[in-house]
């Protein structure tokens, strides 16, 4: 509104001062001018018309300064013009050029803003309609929201009846389920106790065998100490000291075998009663190596056993210096057992397809690697199939024919391992055979 106000004065002035300068009384209009000293455009005017340039370029500069009247766009943009037309009078060209392109600069300005005026002035309408929009589209919203609300609400009324009624189901549905699973479970635990005495009852001829030659021995011993003792009490009559000493060290010894064969005897029944009872879990300091040697032996003399025509070589490298490691002597125990079982299992399928030059052979080591304990059981039979590789510690998984193996073996002794802290692994070459390796802790932990 200033600028208005200014331009309509000028606009006044100016009238006046053409008036005047019709008139021809220049003086007077330089006179009016100068009563108002902030317009000195019109100045600017009186002295072009006077033909007195520097005058009139010096009002026309001062009109557009700082300090000047004319600080609307208008007013600037006349001014501007007014100067580059005296300079161009003066043939002033740099001066000229100068003020030319303010006044363009000006006129850009000018134009610009009043498109930027006309852009709010849509921008502004666009927004009224645009809120109306907002307004209509929010009533529409709230109106599906309530609907929608409604709807959900009833909808989970529906769900919540529903399930109500699906819950009793359920529950009588778990009721059952939990009653198959403890069936299931009970099943499970008679299985596995059928598998530890169908394999005790595949052991018997072999323990029978193996109990038969210690007991040989003591019996033969006994006689022989018999016939000793009578020896010696003749000696003792005769007063032939000498020879009584003589024969009295040999009972000593003979003595000492039979101790030795006695025990033996009684450790193969103690291991065949801790394979037949179920676990309890309690470690004891075991000696690996004979472990190991105990039921490698059990298991091919109970192979011969059911077949006396089988025959197989048995390689054993124990590390003596292992000594004794905290385990569950039962446990490891079945789990070798199960181990030599398929071991020996396996070159006798391939014995029987192979020719006479096939030599079975069925190899167990035992080595300390830094804390762990590793023992390898390797045979030279079919190997197993790369298919079927994975699934070989699941439970009830066997490749052995229906009848021959409720593939339980290895499944229980993945987790009899496990239990100890330890792992199994396999190593099989198809139709060159396996090798099955046992990592223990020199400390198990049975978990």
């Amino acid at each position: 509104m200033g600028h208005m106000n200014i331009f309509f004065t000028f606009q006044k002035q100016k009238l006046a001062s053409n008036d005047l300068a019709i008139k021809k009384n220049y003086q007077e209009a330089i006179n009016y001018y100068r009563a108002d000293t902030g317009i000195a455009f019109g100045l600017a005017q009186v002295y072009d018309e006077l033909k007195q340039p520097d005058s009139a370029i010096y009002y026309a500069r001062k009109s557009i300064s700082q300090d000047g009247a004319l600080t609307y766009p208008e007013g600037r943009l006349r001014a501007i013009t007014q100067l580059a037309g005296l300079y161009q009078s003066q043939n002033l060209k740099d001066s000229t050029i100068k003020y030319l392109n303010l006044a363009l600069d000006l006129r850009e300005k000018m134009f610009n803003r009043e498109k930027t005026r006309e852009a709010q002035s849509l921008l502004f309408n666009e927004r009224l309609h645009q809120q109306d929009l907002s307004i209509r589209e929010q009533k529409e919203q709230n109106r599906i929201e309530f609907y929608t609300l409604f709807a959900i609400i009833l909808v989970s009324l529906i769900i919540v009846f529903i399930q109500w009624r699906n819950n009793k189901h359920k529950q009588k549905a778990k009721a059952k389920i939990e009653r198959a699973y403890a069936d299931l479970k009970s099943t499970q635990a008679q299985l596995i106790q059928s598998e530890k005495m169908a394999s005790l009852g595949e052991l018997t001829a072999g323990i029978a065998h193996e109990i038969q030659n210690p007991l040989n021995f003591v019996n033969n011993f006994s006689e022989v100490n018999k016939e000793l003792i009578d020896e010696l009490q003749t000696g003792l009559k005769t007063g032939n000291l000498e020879e009584a000493v003589a024969i009295s060290n040999d009972i000593k010894d003979n003595e000492e075998k039979i101790s030795h064969h006695g025990k033996r005897a009684d450790a193969i029944v103690k291991g065949m009663l801790q394979h037949s009872r179920t676990s309890s879990g309690q470690k004891e300091a075991t000696d690996i190596n004979a472990l190991a040697d105990e039921y490698l032996r059990l298991s091919y003399h109970g192979l011969r056993a059911k077949d006396k025509s089988f025959n197989a070589e048995i390689k054993t490298d124990f590390d003596n210096t292992i000594g004794k490691i905290n385990i569950v002597p039962q446990d490891i125990g079945r789990v070798l057992l199960n181990l030599y079982n398929n071991a020996f299992y396996a070159v006798t399928e391939k014995t029987k397809q192979q020719s006479e030059s096939f030599q079975p052979t069925v190899s167990v080591t035992t080595k300390k690697i830094n804390n762990k304990v590793e023992i390898r059981v390797a045979d030279n039979g079919n190997g197993i199939p790369q298919k079927v590789l994975d699934k070989i510690f699941q439970p009830f998984f066997t490749t052995k024919p229906t009848g021959q193996g409720t593939g339980l073996g290895l499944s229980l002794a993945y987790d009899i391992v496990k239990a100890h802290g330890g792992e199994i692994k396999v190593d099989t070459r198809e139709g060159e055979g396996s090798e099955f390796v046992i990592l223990l802790p020199l400390k198990a932990v049975y978990k």
